[in-house]
Formats: structure tokens, sequence, C-alpha cells
């Protein structure tokens, strides 16, 4: 139970250093202090920095997953879930404002460095890429599904960047908006288009 609760400590730890220092930036040192632990008992748990980034990334598989599934029963409607995905860029604002998305941070260093982990990073973006997918499909969009997920995905994604570049809460609030309008123009085409074709 101890053992299990160190390795989790770890990760936990080493997830938010990620984040906010980077992936090459984070040493086993800097992770250790944190975690208040020898060094002889951090490599009892993980012998490699790239264990490490594994279960990291497991982890955020994981808590990715479980946001999703309560955005499934918390969300009467696909535009009420939609609009959760959107509503990210306000609600962790602080933290995209200081260090951008976590997600996209941590893909974008790991393809700079060729990292054999890159892909496995990507598997994040393809669960929000999937989960919006069949959002879109609830919504009467089965043809073009995709296609508007990964439109959604790639514009959250720029406000995200823009706002760790400029820290403009103005710009980030508007680009949430504008989000929103456009879903709202996507579902009244699924409307009309449903009406259209009744008898």
């Amino acid at each position: 139970m101890v053992n299990r609760a160190t390795r989790e400590a770890i990760v936990s730890v080493a997830d938010d250093l990620f984040y906010r220092k980077g992936f090459e930036h984070t040493s086993f040192a800097d992770i250790a202090a944190l975690v208040k632990i020898s060094r002889g008992n951090f490599y009892h748990h993980f012998k490699t920095k790239d264990d490490i980034l594994e279960a990291v990334i497991q982890k955020r598989l994981t808590d990715r997953h479980t946001m999703l599934e309560r955005w499934e029963v918390e969300g009467r409607t696909a535009m009420e879930r939609i609009c959760s995905f959107i509503d990210i860029l306000i609600s962790n604002g602080d933290k995209i404002k200081l260090y951008g998305c976590p997600i996209g941070t941590l893909t974008s260093e790991l393809a700079k460095l060729n990292h054999a982990a890159r892909e496995d990073a990507g598997r994040l973006f393809m669960l929000f890429r999937a989960w919006l997918r069949r959002q879109f499909v609830a919504l009467g969009r089965e043809a073009d599904a995709d296609a508007l997920a990964m439109h959604l995905l790639s514009r959250s994604q720029g406000a995200a960047t823009l706002f760790n570049a400029f820290q403009d809460q103005d710009f980030v609030q508007r680009e949430v908006d504008y989000m929103k309008d456009w879903l709202r123009a996507v579902a009244a085409e699924s409307f009309k288009a449903a009406g259209d074709q009744q008898p």
C-alpha cells in the first residue's frame, strides 16, 4: 500500500513538473525532492525518466477519460457536452495562461525531441477527437462529424497557444464565445436539414 502511494505521488508530481517545466528540463532530483524520497527509493519505482513519462501519459489518459465520462453524465444534450469541452479554456484558464495546454505542450516537446513516446502522447488528442466526433454524430452531423471535431480541436488549441503567448483574458473569452456561436450555427444546420427531410 505504501509502495503504491509512493508511486502515485511520483507520477502526480512528475505530471505537474512536466507541464510546468517541460519533460526535458525535469530531473529525477526535481521529482524526488518534491516527493521527499531518497534517490534509491525513487529507483525502486522507476528506473528511467522515460518510464515516468509513460506513467504520466497513462495518468493523463485516465484523468481525461474520467472527465469525459463526467461530461457525458452532466450534459443532457450533445450541445451541452461540447460546450463543456470549449469551456476548458476558461475553467483551466489560469494554468493555460502560464503554461499552455498540458496536452499540446507535451506533444510538441516530444515531437521536437523526436521522442519514442510522441505517438503515445498523441493518444490524448485522439481521445478528445473521438469523443467530439461522437458528440457531433449525436448532433445529427454524422457525415462530417470528424471534420467538425478536428476543427473545434484545432480552434481550441490555437486559442490556448495564443492565450499563453499574449496573456489576454478578453481574447480567450471572445474565442470561447466565437466557438459557441459556431456550434450553435452547426446545430441549427442540423435541425434545418432534419426538418427538410420530413414528409
